[in-house]
């Protein structure tokens, strides 16, 4: 049997309104980049919802709205996709990192205080000609929304504007309320891995109407509020969805509840079925997620387990981590063994079919980081080993429970190969 990581959730719905798109011949600017908005801004109670080719051209936008400015610094954390973090680099402003809790895996706001204070934490040697910090972008990892009562008064007691990216989140709900509505703006994203799927794409929702003004004439050349064919009255980008995507991401989003009801459905399968498997850990979902929206499902390897194989210190086995790490060396031989062995897991499971990758790579290590501000292992020492053991198996709206017994029966499988060595 072979399973695949994701799949699209489409039906005939989507497929008669492409043909329909398609025999219109209106390929850009018609009904149905309205229509996407119009149900977008409905469902989420939101005043304004302007959809664009991309997540990343979402979260670029807001902060172009908020005017960032050159070496301003935005927190963020360094476990997600890396557009969460490249959007400021855009601006030539710098992602400020902070380390991630190690059981939910969204940013420890624990921490933003006590790695600002820490004149020897890695991020003040790390960024040269770093400003004030302005900006929070909050990450709703994997589609789980951070703490936002909590994040809301920290920026507030230091007077950073939120930008909520949600591109993971769409539906998700903290304390019942909307992931994507907490900032000055939100984003969700569109690639056929999410909820629902534009092919490519994203969305920009926002309660301020300045903000949804900028970000819709940015994303069309810069045009004004006529929207003349050649009248621009601002610097911009074509970050536009054409009409055949705005078509498919109107019929995925009337079907949005019924999408995350089934991968709901999906995700409680896999946490019967490893129940019993101690060297396994699944995801946490804190008390304050009414409503969670699964995007993947990411398990994690066993520190306990993974000792029988390489040593582990105690304080490492129960994530017992400082800020960063002193002993740089010692830290990026762990991390080598540890990934080394979650690595063979992963490629053991691609060849029998069970489609998984490590999910995230840290962003600080990525290569164009480390040449960029000198980061390396040991800077965000959490980050780092909850990367070293997550895997990503199959998870998509249509997965049968057939399938999954065959991923979760594989995954055991192979764990015990390693124990019969």
């Amino acid at each position: 049997m072979k399973v695949p990581l994701s799949s699209a959730s489409l039906t005939n719905k989507e497929k008669k309104i492409i043909n329909k798109i398609f025999d219109s011949k209106r390929l850009a600017l018609g009904s149905y980049l309205n229509k996407f908005e119009e149900i977008t801004k409905s469902y989420f109670s939101v005043k304004d919802a302007i959809v664009v080719n991309s997540g990343t051209s979402a979260l670029h936008l807001i902060l172009r709205s908020l005017d960032i400015k050159e070496n301003e610094g935005m927190i963020v954390t360094p476990f997600t996709f890396i557009a969460s973090s490249n959007v400021a680099l855009f601006e030539r402003a710098h992602p400020v990192f902070i380390d991630i809790d190690p059981f939910n895996y969204n940013i420890d706001l624990k921490k933003i205080e006590e790695s600002l204070k820490d004149k020897k934490h890695p991020l003040w040697n790390r960024i040269k000609n770093l400003k004030n910090i302005k900006f929070f972008m909050g990450v709703d990892v994997f589609g789980q929304p951070i703490d936002w009562d909590n994040a809301i008064e920290i920026c507030k007691k230091n007077d950073w504007k939120i930008v909520e990216d949600s591109c993971e989140a769409i539906g998700a709900k903290y304390k019942d309320r909307f992931a994507g509505t907490f900032g000055e703006a939100g984003t969700f994203a569109f690639y056929p891995n999410k909820q629902i799927t534009t092919g490519e794409g994203g969305m920009i929702i926002t309660n301020n109407i300045e903000i949804g003004k900028l970000c819709r004439s940015m994303a069309n050349q810069g045009r004004g509020d006529s929207s003349e064919w050649l009248e621009h009255v601002r610097l911009g980008y074509n970050y536009r969805m054409d009409e055949l995507s705005a078509g498919l991401g109107y019929i995925q989003m009337k079907r949005l509840d019924e999408i995350l009801d089934k991968r709901e459905k999906v995700a409680n399968n896999y946490y019967e079925l490893f129940k019993d498997e101690e060297r396994i850990i699944l995801p946490k979902i804190e008390q304050y997620t009414t409503r969670m929206s699964w995007f993947v499902f990411v398990i994690r390897l066993s520190l306990d387990w993974i000792a029988k194989f390489t040593d582990i210190p105690e304080y490492v086995r129960k994530i017992d981590l400082p800020l960063y790490m002193k002993n740089r060396e010692q830290w990026k031989e762990l991390l080598k063994n540890i990934k080394g062995i979650t690595y063979k897991v992963i490629e053991k499971l691609n060849k029998k079919g069970v489609q998984s990758k490590n999910y995230f790579s840290p962003i600080h290590l990525q290569k164009f980081y480390r040449d960029l501000y000198g980061y390396e292992e040991g800077d965000y020492p959490i980050t780092e080993l909850i990367s070293s053991l997550t895997i990503a198996i199959p998870f998509y709206t249509d997965l049968t429970i057939e399938e999954q017994k065959y991923v979760v029966d594989t995954v055991k499988a192979i764990l015990d190969e390693f124990e019969k060595k």
